[in-house]
């Protein structure tokens, strides 16, 4: 049996008590110690003990730690500084480890090897039948496959605190996580797919959550400085190429100069352009879908803003990541 510490980084969501009881459930060795991170800014006393409450026998592993509200890379480094066993296993609060997760768990960590550093779970998503999955539940189902995503992952506590945990730079969590795996690569370790399987139920989504996304782009440029430009064919994630948004914003924008200036016909001909590329980019993504009222709404208002918001969070992540070096924390 391999001793084993589960991290979560948490902001306290209803998920949160089906992922603990999930796992307080699972058959096989229980983690040694749970480490919770509540990353809210301003935590409310007592938000934690209903979802504690359900750890049942395990209540007493668990540690509830202060993230500060500094995002979920910073929070996960919070968590692997109080690991003492020799695997950290992250998990997401939205996910509900498998029947069998512990038993597979160690079965995945004893078939390690001295150059692995990490073992990635397989995480399920349940689409709903009888009708095309939403843009959300596609995009949840996508990144559950998504390669070396830290919602079920495993890593070496040794080899993690030597990589320096982290970058705590990242705004969002799987660009962090692609570059915590490309470090522990280029140092000659391996990170292996493991067999114990874990459940993602897609999470509520409000109309707005496809924009508030488009910060990733300023973690696109940090990638790129640290990585290089085909960083994503490494990790075989999607381009990150930035094209399209910027063809769009840069046409509406000039459409706009174009008729503050009293240029009428060619505002306009830029106008037809830009409405072009964003029914072009509102059918893409409708296409897919369900199609009803609710989703196309939803779809037509956030691509006519998403370009300028991608293109905003890009060149605003120029500018901060302009002199980026390698991540240098020391987690613990």
């Amino acid at each position: 049996m391999t001793a084993y510490a589960v991290v979560i980084p948490t902001l306290v969501r209803d998920s949160l008590a089906d992922c603990l009881a999930a796992l307080a459930a699972s058959i096989g060795p229980k983690p040694d110690q749970i480490v919770l991170v509540d990353d809210r800014p301003h935590p409310e006393p007592g938000a934690l003990d209903h979802p504690l409450s359900v750890l049942g026998d395990l209540r007493p592993r668990a540690t509830v730690l202060a993230g500060g509200g500094r995002g979920p890379a910073a929070a996960r480094n919070t968590g692997l500084r109080a690991v003492t066993t020799p695997w950290a296993v992250f998990l997401d609060e939205g996910v509900q480890p498998g029947p069998h997760w512990c038993a597979q768990l160690d079965r995945d960590l004893a078939a390690d090897a001295p150059d692995i550093a990490g073992s990635q779970g397989v995480i399920a998503v349940p689409l709903p039948g009888g009708r095309a999955p939403t843009e959300a539940e596609r995009e949840t189902a996508a990144r559950a496959r998504a390669r070396w995503i830290t919602a079920d992952m495993a890593y070496r506590t040794d080899a993690l605190k030597q990589a320096r945990g982290f970058d705590e730079r990242f705004h969002g969590a799987h660009r962090a996580d692609i570059d915590l795996a490309l470090r522990l690569l280029d140092t000659g370790l391996r990170i292996r797919q493991g067999r114990r399987t874990s459940r993602m139920p897609v999470p509520p989504a409000d109309r707005w959550a496809s924009l508030r996304a488009q910060r990733r782009h300023a973690d696109d440029v940090l990638m790129r400085r640290l990585h290089g430009p085909r960083w994503w064919h490494r990790a075989v994630a999607p381009s990150a190429r930035p094209s399209a948004p910027l063809a769009v914003t840069a046409t509406g924008t000039t459409a706009c100069a174009l008729a503050a200036a009293g240029h009428r016909r060619a505002a306009l001909a830029a106008g037809v352009g830009w409405a072009a590329g964003t029914a072009a980019f509102a059918r893409a993504r409708i296409a897919p879908g369900p199609r009803t009222p609710d989703e196309v709404t939803t779809l037509l208002l956030t691509s006519v803003l998403i370009p300028p918001a991608a293109t905003w969070h890009r060149l605003t992540g120029r500018w901060r990541h302009r002199g980026a070096q390698p991540w240098r924390e020391v987690a613990g």
